[in-house]
């Protein structure tokens, strides 16, 4: 019998719900990054070739940061818990980058509005990461391992409706309430900068409900801590974690593999889809940054994107059932080959409207990417490290994206010569073979077999 499902009561709906709220929040935010951060630092003067150079922010600080936090999370105690200081923590410090992140041209005296808007990008993601890594952790430590796939499904539902909101803000505003939309050379359109700070509000708030709503117990209440005091090992830090990583259980290094041909499609399409949709479905220069049609272009990226996380939302939902019928991996398997149908179409297509249809398949894998590998990994993790091997998990994540920054640039440039539609087909064909490795994993608590 797995750890995770020793001792723990089962919990309703919607105490899962409250105590993946917060993941509402972080993802609203994520969504408005993911949409409008290579607008905004093309804007300031960044080349579409160096575009993934500076999305390396992201995965570079989730590779420190999450293990870090997941494990001083893993032995943390306070009058707030074990995870949820984390959630707050990072809450504050995103909010306060996402308020500045497309003002960045307001600090330009000290540095290049490029430069300022790149280090802010850091900032807030090394918050993201702070607020986000404990959550996965949170479900797996009060959930028994027959709920653990419908907490993983509800997060993902949660994640998807804020990433829908968060995806479609400047549009919304720019179309239905005549927020102005363009803005003068070197300057971000405030649909845009309005986005930010809505999503700032609603970051801190989303964690501030999970935080009050939902009850942490104390390790030593744990029937695993009580039969064996000893499992939670003395502080060891930084060597701690290496250990950890090296003696990592043999289903992470399993899923991996999966996960690294997953996130390597995943960074692609977040970093050149603007680019590949303007130049390829609209037809424009490579170095239009400024038209009408470049902006309503790159809020029609921002609409799609919300499509995928709809469908995400809508599909997560659904994945219990499935994985039911199905088993775990078959469902992941099928899940990431309509992704990569999704994504290889969009080379097809010269219509804005029919990539809609595109996104359908690109968000029902985005809903298995974000649930499965998760709800077949907690099986394989002991659960007094439930955090640290949360968080090494995300190195499977970080290294394809820290891969594809330093490689993608120069491939779209000197490969593709700079036609970025051909990093969005590549990276459908990298959700088929993620596909194929799915064969290859071994999930302890499934009760389907393949």
């Amino acid at each position: 019998m797995s750890s995770l499902s020793v001792n723990k009561p089962r919990l309703s709906f919607w105490q899962i719900w409250n105590m993946s709220f917060g993941f509402f929040g972080i993802q609203f935010g994520f969504a408005l990054q993911n949409g409008n951060a290579s607008r905004i630092l093309t804007t300031f003067g960044a080349d579409v070739e160096h575009l993934s150079w500076f999305w390396l922010a992201a995965p570079l600080t989730g590779m420190i940061v999450q293990p870090i936090i997941g494990y001083y999370s893993d032995r943390t105690w306070t009058s707030l818990g074990r995870r949820r200081p984390y959630f707050l923590a990072g809450s504050i410090l995103a909010s306060a980058a996402l308020m500045l992140m497309p003002n960045a041209q307001v600090l330009a005296s000290l540095l290049p509005a490029l430069y300022v808007g790149a280090g802010i990008l850091m900032v807030m993601d090394t918050s993201f990461n702070i607020a986000m890594e404990p959550f996965r952790a949170l479900v797996a430590d009060l959930l028994p391992a027959d709920q653990r796939t419908m907490g993983f499904a509800i997060q993902t539902f949660l994640i998807g409706l804020g990433a829908v909101i968060g995806s479609w803000l400047p549009y919304v505003f720019a179309e239905l309430f005549g927020v102005e939309k363009t803005a003068v050379e070197g300057a971000v359109p405030y649909n845009v900068t309005l986005s930010f700070y809505i999503g700032a509000v609603v970051f801190l708030v989303a964690i501030l409900w999970t935080v009050i709503t939902t009850k942490e117990f104390p390790p030593e209440s744990t029937e695993e801590y009580k039969k064996d005091p000893d499992k939670v090992p003395a502080k060891k830090g930084l060597l701690q974690i290496a250990s950890d990583f090296a003696n990592m259980p043999k289903t992470m290094k399993q899923l991996g593999l999966v996960q690294f041909f997953s996130w390597f499609a995943l960074f692609s399409m977040w970093v050149f889809t603007t680019s590949a949709v303007t130049t390829h479905v609209y037809g424009l220069d490579t170095q239009d940054h400024s038209s009408i049609t470049y902006q309503e272009a790159g809020n029609w990226v921002g609409i799609i994107f919300g499509v995928y996380n709809g469908v995400s939302a809508i599909y997560a939902l659904a994945l219990p059932f499935i994985a039911a019928k199905l088993g775990r991996k078959t469902t992941h398997a099928i899940s990431l080959c309509a992704g990569g149908i999704g994504l290889i179409s969009v080379y097809f297509i010269h219509d804005p409207n029919l990539l809609i249809l595109s996104m359908v398949g690109v968000g029902i894998a985005w809903a298995s990417i974000l649930a499965m590998p998760y709800a077949i990994l907690a099986g394989a993790i002991p659960s007094h490290k439930m955090g640290i091997y949360m968080g090494v998990f995300n190195f499977f994540i970080t290294l394809p994206q820290i891969i594809n920054g330093v490689i993608g640039g120069p491939i779209v440039k000197y490969f593709y010569h700079s036609q970025a539609i051909y990093a969005i087909v590549m990276a459908g064909l990298f959700l088929f073979i993620a596909a194929f490795c799915v064969r290859f994993v071994e999930d302890r608590d499934d009760t389907v077999t393949i």
